[in-house]
C-alpha cells in the first residue's frame, strides 16, 4: 500500500469517474486504474462499485476513503512542518471565501499579498459557509474567510475585522425620516433578503426582533446579490441591509440613503478560519496581518455588537 495509491482512491471518490480522477492527478487512466486494482487485490475488498454510474463507494470503500484522507493529509503535513521550521512562506494554499465577502475584501488585499509573498500560490474559491466547513473538515481547504462565530470545536477562528450592518432605506419608506435606526425598527415583512444559503441573510434574520410571518407576506422575493436588493428597494418594494464595505463604492445618490444603527452597532465578525490540525500557520498569519492592515483604514467602527451568522 502506498500514499500514491491512496491519493488515487481519494481522487476517484471525489470525482466519481476514473478518467477525471486521472486528469486531476496527472496520470494516465490505465495507470490509475491499475494501481487502485492492485490495492483492492491486496486488501481483498472492492473499494468502488464500478457498475454504478457515476461510480459509487462500497460500504467498506467509504471507511477506507475516510482513513485514506487522514493518512494523506498527515503525510502532506511533513512538508508543512519543515516549511514552518524554516520560516518559509510559500507553496500552494487553498482559500475559501464566502460570497458576501469576496467582492469587497479580495480587491483590497490580494495585490498587496501577492507582491509581499510571491512564493505563495493562492487558490481561491467562492463557497458558502456550509461548503467551507465541509471542505475544511475533509482537508480540501487550508483556510477560509467567513462570518463567525461558528461554534465548531474542530475549527479555529481568528477575527480579521468587525463589519457593521447598514440599512438602505429609500425616501418613500416608513423609516426614511429616522436619523439612526434600532433593531426594533425592522419589520421582516418589508425587509428584502439574500436568498437562502447566505450567512449574511441568517445574520439579518437574527438581528430582527419580530419573527417573519409567511402568512402575511404579499410576495416573497430573495436575491443572490446586494445590487438587486438595492434596485428592488428603489422600486418601493421595501428596504434592505448591507455589510458596510459593500456601501463604499456605491453611487453618491444611493450612499445618501444608508442609515446607521444606534450604538452598539450590529455587526458581523469576519474571521480567517482553519482546521485545528492545520500546520500552514506561517501563511495564515501572513494573510491575517495583510488583511487586517488594509481593512483597518476602511473600518473605524469600534462599539459594535456581534450578530451570530448561525441559523437559529
Amino acid at each position: 500500500m502506498t500514499i500514491t495509491q491512496l491519493k488515487y482512491v481519494l481522487a476517484v471518490a471525489e470525482h466519481q469517474n476514473f478518467t477525471r480522477a486521472a486528469q486531476k492527478t496527472f496520470v494516465t487512466q490505465p495507470t490509475l486504474s491499475m494501481q487502485i486494482q492492485k490495492l483492492e487485490d491486496q486488501l481483498d475488498v472492492q473499494i468502488f462499485d464500478r457498475s454504478k454510474k457515476p461510480i459509487e463507494l462500497t460500504d467498506i470503500g467509504a471507511k477506507i476513503v475516510h482513513q485514506a484522507r487522514n493518512i494523506v493529509n498527515e503525510a502532506n503535513r511533513i512538508t508543512d512542518i519543515v516549511d514552518q521550521q524554516k520560516g518559509y512562506i510559500g507553496g500552494e494554499f487553498k482559500l475559501g471565501v464566502i460570497p458576501t465577502v469576496m467582492p469587497t475584501l479580495l480587491p483590497m488585499f490580494l495585490t498587496n499579498f501577492i507582491k509581499k509573498y510571491p512564493k505563495v500560490t493562492l487558490k481561491i474559491e467562492e463557497l458558502n459557509t456550509d461548503q467551507i466547513m465541509e471542505r475544511l473538515e475533509e482537508g480540501h481547504l487550508d483556510a477560509a474567510i467567513a462570518a463567525t462565530p461558528l461554534e465548531n470545536p474542530n475549527i479555529k477562528e481568528r477575527p480579521l475585522y468587525y463589519e457593521p450592518f447598514m440599512a438602505y432605506v429609500p425616501n418613500n419608506h416608513r423609516l426614511s425620516s429616522k436619523e439612526v435606526l434600532e433593531p426594533s425598527d425592522l419589520d421582516t415583512q418589508d425587509l428584502l433578503l439574500l436568498e437562502d444559503g447566505h450567512c449574511f441573510r441568517d445574520g439579518v434574520i437574527n438581528l430582527c426582533t419580530t419573527p417573519r410571518n409567511k402568512d402575511e407576506e404579499k410576495f416573497t422575493l430573495e436575491s443572490g446579490s446586494f445590487e438587486t436588493l438595492v434596485k428592488l428597494s428603489n422600486e418601493g418594494l421595501g428596504m434592505t441591509l448591507l455589510p458596510y464595505l459593500h456601501t463604499l463604492d456605491m453611487p453618491i445618490k444611493e450612499k445618501e440613503l444608508f442609515k446607521e444603527f444606534k450604538e452598539p452597532s450590529p455587526a458581523r465578525e469576519v474571521s480567517i478560519i482553519f482546521h485545528k490540525s492545520e500546520l500552514k500557520m506561517q501563511i495564515i498569519e501572513a494573510l491575517r496581518s495583510t488583511i487586517a492592515g488594509v481593512v483597518k483604514g476602511a473600518i473605524t467602527f469600534q462599539n459594535v455588537q456581534i450578530i451570530s451568522p448561525l441559523n437559529k
